[in-house]
């Protein structure tokens, strides 16, 4: 093997398998490094998504904010938010939040939770149908913070930057 051929099979080598640089430089975007968040964008039905979870007033005005990766389970975002919860006699929730230690929590703090049970439940939960009707103002509030170009579209890849930004449009439309 002459040199020029020992060159291009080096080439080949090195192509075929990234060196760690390189491999480092490709999956930063990916991976939590150094106890980082990561991008908080996970992978759904409708492609690659994150979860914003709030807590309103009656209102529908966000009191607090949480955000989790896409293909997340809503129990994450409902643990998360349940110490912030602000005193209230009832609490609206989707499908989503319909798990039974939820509810146990929401009654041990004094709310009562007026969250349909999920499809697949054996056993039907009683809730206030009328009542869970006023959940559209949570989803107005949804609604008009996708008004916000910035909020819809999430052109930040930092999750705090962009939580940073919701909370900065949630103050401008509801709380100014």
């Amino acid at each position: 093997m002459d040199s020029k051929n020992r060159y291009v099979h080096d080439l080949r080598s090195f192509f075929k398998r990234p060196s760690v640089e390189r491999h480092q430089r490709y999956s930063e975007g990916r991976a939590i490094h150094k106890g980082g968040l990561g991008r908080l964008i996970g992978r759904t039905k409708g492609g690659m998504n994150t979860k914003l979870h709030a807590v309103t007033d009656a209102n529908g005005r966000p009191i607090s904010l949480f955000m989790t990766a896409g293909q997340v389970s809503d129990y994450i975002g409902a643990a998360a938010l349940l110490d912030s919860l602000p005193r209230a006699k009832w609490l609206l929730g989707d499908r989503g939040y319909a798990a039974d230690w939820f509810r146990e929590a929401l009654q041990v703090k004094g709310i009562t939770p007026c969250i349909p049970g999920r499809k697949s439940r054996t056993a039907p939960i009683r809730y206030g149908k009328r009542r869970y009707k006023s959940r559209n103002r949570i989803e107005i509030m949804f609604g008009r913070l996708k008004d916000w170009r910035r909020v819809a579209t999430r052109y930040d890849r930092c999750p705090t930057l962009f939580l940073s930004t919701i909370a900065l449009a949630a103050t401008v439309i509801f709380w100014l």
